[in-house]
């Protein structure tokens, strides 16, 4: 059998890398769709695998080859429960736009607890900067405050002005990185931006409703001229998040899981436990509210169908 990487994924057709660099269109064996695999999509961008030849130059997927991690969201396909964005990653990068669409703080939170949960390094990349009027700026400010002071390095870039991108280059140099975000917050003009010879399709921000229409179909990596990989993937409405237990939830929150220790209950859940460090740190201030109140929305559960609407 011969080895290569998933770069790109069609849902029936797979485009596999071998590792002299030739592409192979790849479709996989029936007994991956009755595996009891719980995603929407058996096989992701990323993925390593095993595939032979067939006569007329396709191959046939065998074996998919075990993943160091991946990162996953809730699938609007209801007859499953979820949808691999995609695997063996190094890092993702959120791109986040306080304007033109804005991306709210529950959006951002439900990606980070997803991402915490798979062992996989964010960083947060506060883009088309050069749109923005002095009250927005605060904004902006005040987002960079809250999530640096949690651990997550951030970023300011303006594809269009060519703002930061050599910082961003530095970051993605010799990584496969995953970048995401909301529809229309302008992942494939960045790329485009930071790498002339990748020419993704880009689209407009519709102005009825200030959302991205999607521009990307599926997901898709490329190679970068200066080392390294990025996966773009199709911009997502809504981030739902899936396969943790609410008891585990409050370990995904980094200053949560720094008091944890301090609360009188092992199994404190920090709603209206006695003692709670967690809830004593957001009384001091030590804990942003809002990420608090996101907190208590996945608690909670409240990303069901609403959730795009509300932002969440």
């Amino acid at each position: 059998m011969i080895k290569g990487l998933v770069i790109r994924s069609t849902g029936s057709w797979y485009d596999v890398r071998q590792e002299d660099a030739t592409i192979v269109k790849c479709r996989i064996q029936g007994k991956f769709r009755v595996q009891g695999i719980k995603s929407t999509n058996p096989i992701a961008v990323g993925d390593w695998v095993e595939f032979d030849m067939e006569q007329d130059e396709t191959g046939v997927i065998r074996e998919i080859m075990d993943r160091k991690n991946y990162i996953k969201r809730k699938s609007v396909n209801l007859s499953k429960r979820s949808h691999i964005l995609a695997s063996n990653l190094d890092q993702v990068i959120l791109l986040v736009t306080v304007k033109s669409p804005t991306t709210s703080t529950g959006f951002i939170d439900r990606f980070l607890v997803s991402a915490e949960a798979y062992r996989i390094p964010v960083k947060i990349v506060f883009n088309k900067i050069d749109l923005l009027e002095e009250s927005e700026k605060k904004l902006l400010t005040y987002m960079e405050e809250l999530y640096g002071s949690i651990g997550y390095d951030t970023f300011r870039t303006s594809a269009i002005e060519r703002i930061g991108l050599d910082d961003i280059q530095e970051v993605l140099k010799a990584k496969v990185t995953l970048i995401s975000g909301h529809s229309g917050v302008g992942k494939s003009t960045l790329v485009n931006a930071i790498d002339e010879n990748l020419s993704l399709k880009t689209g407009e921000i519709s102005e009825a409703h200030n959302k991205g229409r999607h521009t990307t179909t599926f997901a898709e990596m490329f190679e970068w001229k200066f080392g390294g990989f990025v996966v773009d993937t199709p911009g997502i409405k809504g981030f739902g998040v899936v396969d943790i237990e609410k008891r585990e939830l409050g370990h995904y929150f980094p200053e949560f899981r720094l008091r944890m220790q301090e609360c009188k209950f092992n199994n404190c859940q920090h709603i209206n436990e006695p003692q709670c460090a967690v809830l004593d740190a957001i009384e001091q201030k030590q804990i942003p509210a809002e990420r608090y109140v996101n907190y208590l929305a996945m608690y909670n559960d409240e990303d069901g169908g609403a959730y795009r609407e509300k932002g969440y």
